[in-house]
């Protein structure tokens, strides 16, 4: 029997949108929702939210998630990459390697519930030999699409080979690409040992986020289209 583990980053210093992990939805706060989705999966044998805000652990505990450790200064930064923390954290709870896998859960998606999390666990066990699994939708804006700046001139992003550059040809003759959305990231703990480590390793599966499952909030318009979604009833908040 495998056993796995939840993580929750809810670092404080939010510079686009001040405290935005307490952002208050139908009278909880936002990092609530990932934490109840989390425990309501049943798959975890802990929930823990990596934190370096006092004020986060009482909201995390309130709700039922660990808080065995504050995530230190310099690694809580706005450049911070995630493996820095994760190993950090992995390392303090993972002495005696009890947990085989880590999940990453980003508390700005409320929309993400328990079933979506059942759903990634499922397909990631049933693909073999995968070092991890992480949530993606179709990209909004191709990079096919996208222009850099060379002296006083744009280039594409993508140079093209073909007759008609990709940038000026119709999205349906462009290749899908996917970006990765805050819904789920899964990892066998085996990843973060190697000799370059990371969060994911190389044989990534995707998971397919459906409709508003992968939502995350990041900007300030991400607030008003999910209040404008739940007043329109196209989506619903976990109840709790």
């Amino acid at each position: 029997m495998h056993r796995s583990i939840a993580l929750i980053p809810a670092r404080s210093g939010s510079k686009r949108i001040k405290d935005k992990n307490t952002l208050r939805l139908n009278g909880h706060p936002l990092m609530a929702y990932t934490i109840r989705s989390a425990i309501d999966s049943k798959i975890f044998d802990r929930v823990i939210c990596v934190t370096d805000s006092l004020k986060y652990l009482k909201i995390a505990k309130k709700y039922g998630a660990e808080v065995p450790y504050l995530r230190p200064k310099e690694i809580s930064g706005d450049k911070s990459p995630d493996i820095k923390w994760v190993k950090w954290m992995m390392k303090k709870l993972n002495k005696n390697n009890k947990y085989d896998i880590f999940s990453i859960l980003r508390p700005t998606n409320p929309l993400r519930d328990e079933k979506v999390i059942k759903r990634a666990y499922k397909k990631f066990f049933q693909k073999k030999n995968c070092d991890s699994l992480r949530a993606v939708d179709l990209c909004k804006q191709h990079p096919f699409k996208m222009w850099k700046l060379k002296g006083k001139y744009m280039v594409p992003l993508i140079k093209s080979q073909k007759k008609i550059p990709f940038h000026s040809r119709q999205y349906a003759q462009l290749p899908k690409i996917y970006t990765q959305n805050a819904s789920i990231e899964i990892a066998w703990t085996k990843v973060l040992k190697n000799k370059n480590p990371s969060i994911s390793g190389k044989k990534i599966i995707p998971y397919f986020s459906k409709g508003f499952d992968g939502f995350d909030i990041n900007q300030p318009e991400d607030i008003f289209l999910l209040k404008y979604l739940i007043k329109k009833k196209i989506v619903k908040l976990k109840r709790f």
